[in-house]
Parts: C-alpha cells; structure tokens; sequence
C-alpha cells in the first residue's frame, strides 16, 4: 500500500509518521520497533547507528581485548635488551642524546636495567625477567619496539593512544570498532571497558563516543561490588517494558521536533541495552562459575588485593569475548595513589616489579586461556601503555627512576593472525630513539582495522563538514608482522 507523505517546509530531514509500523520504524532505536525486530529474529544493533562496512577482505579477527599498563611501562626493562645500558651507566648522555619529545639534558646519565633479559620459547624472543609469566608465552608475542608518540604528557599520550588525537574530542578505538562492525550480542554492548576503580589521565574521553551515536561509548565494568549501577532491576519485566515503550514514545516525540535527533535516539537505544544487560551482564560477570584452577591460573587467589581484582577483569575479558562482546579493555589499579601506575620516575625496580605481579599473570594467562579455546587465532589481545620511559636518569641511585620518552618505545599484540616470537622494528643502541621501522599509533590502529576485516580508511562518519576516521589521515597497514 502506497502512502502519500509531504516533506515539512522548516524540517526537510523528516517524514511525518503516517501509520504504527512508520512510527516504529522512524523512531530507529525505540523499544516497540526493536521488540518488533526481535520477533522477526533479525533484531542486530541500531541500522541509524552503526555504519555498514562491507568487508575488504576476511577477517582475522573477531573481538579485541586491550590491556592497558597506564603511565608507561620501560622499553628497556621489558622487551628491548640494551647491554651498552650497563656498559655506560652512570656516564652522561651528552648532548647528541638529548630530545625535546623526552625529559632529557645533557647532563643526565645513562641507567641500565636492574632484570636481566633472556631469551624465551622457541622463538628466542627477548623477555626480562621482570615478567617470567609472560615469558612463558613469548612465541605468541609479536612486540614492535619501534613506537614514536607526539608528547612526553600521560594525558596527551593516553588520548593519542585511545583516539588517535593528542586533544581527545574524538572517539575512541573501542567506539570505532562498535560503529563500525556492531555487536554480535545484542544483549550486551559492543564496548566494555573493565574498569580498576580508577580513570586514566585524559579522562572519560578515552572511552568516549565524541560526534559518534552515544550507543558507541564504553559501558564501564568495575572490579569491584555491582559491576554496573543499578543493574539490578527495581520493577518487575513488564513494568519495565511499559516504562520503556513510554520513554520511547516520548522521546522519539522530541526528536522529531528537535535540529538533531542523533544524540536522543542514542538514548532510548541505551535505555533498552541497558534493559537487556539485567541478565547477561551479572552473568558474565560472575567469575565464581570457572573451575578454581582457571581462578587460580588468573591470579584471583592472590593475597594482593590489586592482583586478584585484576585477575577477576582478566577472566572477565575472556567471558565477555566468548559472549559476542567485540571490544574489551581492562585497565590498570593504582596502588600508591599515582595518576599512572606505571610512571616510575623513582623506585623504578620496586614499582615495575609491583606492576608486573599485578598484571603479568594475568595477562598471560588470558593468552593461554585463549588458545586453549581455541579463541586466539580470532582474538586479538593488545598490550601497551601510552608511552615508554628514558634510559637515562639524573643520577643513578638505589631509589632512581626513568622518566617520560615517546622517541622509542614498545607494545605487543598477541593472537589475531599476528605472527608470534618476533619483533618489528628496532632502538638504537641506548633504546634513545627509534633507528629502523619507526611507527605511530596510527599504523597500529589501521592494522588492527585491517584485521578485523575493515580498511581504516573507508570507516568514516562526517562531523563539522568533513569525514573523520580514527587513523585521522595517517596510519598503514604493518604487513610485516601479519600471517
């Protein structure tokens, strides 16, 4: 049946509701139009909101699981052995090593790791001993040791990192990657950040949505208590349902009066996932439920609390890609107050050792846990901070530090049709600076991107009169270090 309708003079953009199914359907994220597509069995994330991309090639990769290490884990103390270190230690670094992207003079002295590093697995892939857990798994590394940052500032860097912007005001990875390829599991987000009762410097931004449909942005997880606010539901299912079809109704009602009805929409869908979550999430997030020996592989037995409420997001991680969640990030504790947990700029040895027996475990065994699964060739697990630290110190004491560098650091990926027990890239001899195969976030984004089946330069959406991507107008694909 054909329905006359007439655009409205002083709102081109909208159609006038001509009957229920229109309403429905025009309102994109209501609760009536999702219950309908539910029944129909075709019910997937919001069409209004999320980007179709039509693959450019196959995926490799399903879901991504970021582990974050806040404020800076060393380069040179973790995965790029520099033996001149201690050769030189102690001896200025002159002024051919100094840099304005790194807290450095020519008076300072080089500083040599207190671990000693060897080589691991199969691969004879290069891990200090500061992280034997990690160790284990060496030949399913691949570490890049050529990383080259814009500022020597945790905010700055920590928004470059999560946005691919120094100044935020974009969207994240994690939103991105939720726009982009939506949820598998409409009972649950696409985005989940595991959070460790902390909010790393840059703020909220580094799990935001920006311009991007606020659908997109992180659903935040804590470690401890009720993982979510007001999960638990205060009315009965049906008066739920009744409360929600109102709102919808309402609120679809005032987008259609409204210049923008994006950000309203975005809310009634956030109502109703919200209203789904009630039971998957508590589920999910029930650790109690996994055999104790994967508990204790994990680290949820420890003694420190630190170690044990990150082993449980650890194990969370894994439940929620095995539920279909696309995008999962787990942060760091802070433990002594700092803003940045790994920002050692004194007690280096007894704070990166602290760090690495919080995460290390874990981290590797999510790795293994994975892989036993059979869930590593299709999860990609990412480890980096937004930064690395110098290899010089102002003097060397029992209780000095490394302080902040961007001009050469490292991060790995694990799984995800990454080659493992390699390295790409390389330092020069004092892991000052970047000499071979240099790279930016934005290389790393696009071929996490690439992995995921999506060519980082056609996932766009046009904001402020031009078409915005999260390689912004850098970044390429590193080949190299893929199957």
């Amino acid at each position: 049946m054909k329905t006359s309708q007439k655009y409205s003079a002083c709102c081109p953009g909208h159609l006038p509701v001509a009957n229920r199914r229109g309403f429905l359907k025009n309102t994109s994220a209501g609760f009536g139009w999702l219950a309908l597509a539910g029944l129909l069995g075709k019910q997937t994330q919001s069409q209004a909101a999320t980007k179709q991309i039509r693959p450019q090639h196959t995926a490799r990769v399903k879901n991504v699981i970021f582990c974050f290490m806040d404020g800076g884990p060393s380069h040179v103390d973790t995965f790029d052995p520099k033996p001149a270190l201690k050769t030189h230690e102690g001896k200025p670094i002159g002024a051919g090593a100094v840099s304005k992207r790194s807290q450095s003079n020519a008076g300072r002295v080089w500083l040599g790791s207190p671990w000693n590093f060897q080589q691991r697995g199969e691969s004879g892939l290069w891990v200090s001993d500061l992280f034997p857990k990690l160790a284990s798994v060496a030949d399913e590394l691949c570490v890049v040791r050529s990383m080259v940052g814009e500022l020597p500032l945790h905010g700055q860097q920590n928004l470059l990192l999560h946005t691919g912007r120094i100044i935020g005001q974009a969207p994240s990875m994690g939103a991105w990657v939720s726009y982009g390829l939506g949820t598998e599991n409409q009972n649950l987000p696409a985005y989940v950040v595991l959070n460790n009762d902390w909010v790393p410097n840059g703020g909220l931004e580094n799990f935001g949505s920006s311009f991007l449909p606020a659908t997109h942005q992180a659903t935040m997880v804590r470690a401890k208590g009720i993982p979510v606010d007001n999960i638990q539901p205060g009315d009965p299912r049906a008066l739920q349902e009744r409360k929600l079809a109102l709102l919808a109704e309402q609120d679809s009602a005032f987008a259609a009066q409204a210049s923008e009805a994006s950000p309203i929409e975005s809310a009634i869908a956030n109502y109703e996932t919200a209203f789904r979550m009630q039971t998957l999430i508590p589920e999910v997030s029930d650790i109690s439920r996994e055999p104790l020996h994967i508990q204790r592989d994990y680290g949820v037995d420890s003694k420190d609390e630190h170690q044990h409420y990150y082993a449980t997001q650890a194990l969370r991680a894994r439940r929620l890609v095995e539920a279909g969640v696309r995008f999962v990030e787990i942060t760091c504790p802070s433990f002594d107050s700092n803003n940045s947990p790994w920002d050692q700029h004194g007690l280096l040895k007894q704070n990166h050792e602290k760090n690495a027996r919080i995460t290390e475990q874990s981290v590797a065994a999510l790795i293994t846990d994975l892989k036993l699964r059979g869930l590593l060739e299709e999860t990609l697990v990412v480890w980096a901070g937004e930064m690395g630290r110098t290899p010089h110190t102002p003097k060397v004491t029992p209780t000095c530090g490394r302080d902040h560098h961007v001009n050469g650091y490292s991060l790995f990926m694990a799984g995800g049709g990454f080659k493992g027990g390699m390295t790409y890239g390389e330092t020069d001899e004092f892991g000052n600076s970047v000499v071979i195969n240099p790279l930016t976030i934005h290389d790393i984004h696009a071929t996490i991107l690439h992995q995921m089946g999506v060519d980082h330069e056609a996932l766009t959406f046009r904001h402020g009169g031009r078409d915005h991507r999260l390689t912004d107008v850098h970044g390429h694909v590193i080949k190299e270090i893929l199957s």
